[in-house]
Order: structure tokens, then C-alpha cells, then sequence
């Protein structure tokens, strides 16, 4: 094994084993308070800012596919995808999800779907739903 391909195995290996192991049945919720966790410790202020966060991350390759007053659309594409790895993307999710809250001082939750090779992450901002700061 090359090292970068090991790199992937110990992270695979924690995230979609340990973890779910660790958590058991609140795995997908608490990796969704997480990830919002994590977009308050690690603010990012802009779309490329966030783009490099999920790269860094190793969490694939993030792309804004749609953008609506209230809703906006990810793609998020990496090469685990579509080679039957089932990890649980509440994390991402969670992360999209706050720091939107950030940027629209709104309060917004997010969700995603799993297509063949890439995960589509919704955001969606409630605009009468103000965040007190």
C-alpha cells in the first residue's frame, strides 16, 4: 500500500468503523452536532473558503450547485464514492448547515442524499428564524 492509500484506510477505518462503534445509535445525530461544532471552531467566511476546509478535510471535493433565497445545494463528489463505502455524511452536513447560519444569521438545517457517485447536501434557511447575536 502506498502511503497516501494508507492514509485513507486509517481514516475510512475510523470514521465508517470506530465511530459507529463508539457512538452506536446516535452516530448520524451526533455527527451532525459535530460537524456544526467543528464550523464554529473553524469558521470559514466564504464559498472557497469552505471549498479548501472540506479538501484539507479530506472530506471530497465541495461544489455550490444551486443557490436560492432559502436554499442551497451541494455537490459533494470524492473517490470513495460509488465503490461501496456507506459512511454516514451528517458531519459535512452539519458543517454546511452552521455555517450558513453564519453567513445569513438565520437559523438553517441541512440534509443530504446519496447519488451514484457523489452526495448532494441541502441547506435550507429559515429567513424569518433570526439568530440573536
Amino acid at each position: 500500500m502506498n502511503e497516501s492509500k494508507e492514509c485513507h484506510f486509517a481514516y475510512d477505518l475510523i470514521r465508517n468503523d470506530v465511530l459507529k462503534d463508539l457512538l452506536g445509535t446516535e452516530h448520524d445525530s451526533l455527527l451532525y452536532w459535530i460537524g456544526k461544532t467543528l464550523a464554529r471552531k473553524y469558521p470559514v467566511e466564504t464559498l472557497e473558503e469552505a471549498v479548501e476546509f472540506f479538501a484539507k478535510a479530506d472530506w471530497g471535493k465541495l461544489e455550490l450547485t444551486k443557490e436560492r433565497k432559502q436554499e442551497k445545494s451541494y455537490q459533494l463528489e470524492g473517490e470513495w464514492m460509488g465503490r461501496g463505502d456507506d459512511r454516514c455524511y451528517q458531519l459535512e452536513a452539519g458543517f454546511l448547515a452552521e455555517i450558513n447560519e453564519q453567513w445569513s444569521n438565520t437559523v438553517s438545517v441541512a440534509f443530504y442524499t446519496v447519488k451514484r457517485n457523489f452526495v448532494q447536501i441541502t441547506v435550507h434557511s429559515d429567513r424569518r428564524d433570526f439568530i440573536e447575536s
